[in-house]
């Protein structure tokens, strides 16, 4: 299957966002507000068709279409980190008045507002991988060189 042949579900999937409400900037405003709880619907409804997807594709062992490599469903890590950047990230939610997974979608409709979200998920995603990079530049050279596999751990060489 040509990668081309996902342009036109990703046009669809647009289009649904665009007619859930997805990509209305007031439907943002009055669901932080709790005026109006489409948007959370929505999100709630997107959740369970999501979750009962991945059951069904791990059920039955699905391949990926392009390439048809097996598909794997596995856990990422708990990290303390994850609790102030998804603080966060809810924090430039509300304030962009979009998600960042519908600003593709609201640029195709001609919001041109939506670039300033996308600007803020590039420059956020930047960000990340930058302070990631320094993180393990720095957590690899505060670790004490491991002992050669000769050596106990005790610093002792050799065999007794």
């Amino acid at each position: 299957m040509s990668k081309y042949a996902f342009i036109p579900l990703g046009a669809l999937f647009g289009f649904i966002l665009s007619r859930a409400g997805a990509t209305t900037y007031d439907f943002y405003a009055q669901l932080f507000l709790f005026q109006d709880l489409q948007l959370m619907w929505v999100i709630l409804v997107a959740a369970a068709v999501g979750m009962i997807g991945v059951q069904l594709l791990k059920r039955f062992h699905a391949t990926a279409l392009v390439g048809g490599q097996a598909m794997e469903f596995q856990g990422k890590p708990w990290r303390a980190a994850l609790v102030p950047g998804s603080l966060l990230f809810g924090v430039g939610w509300g304030l962009a008045g979009a998600c960042p997974g519908t600003a593709l979608a609201m640029l195709g409709e001609g919001k041109l507002a939506s670039l300033f979200t996308l600007a803020g998920l590039v420059t956020g995603t930047y960000a990340y991988g930058w302070l990631q990079s320094r993180a393990s530049k720095t957590s690899t050279a505060a670790r004490p060189a491991s002992p050669l596999p000769s050596e106990s751990p005790d610093g002792a060489r050799g065999s007794a």
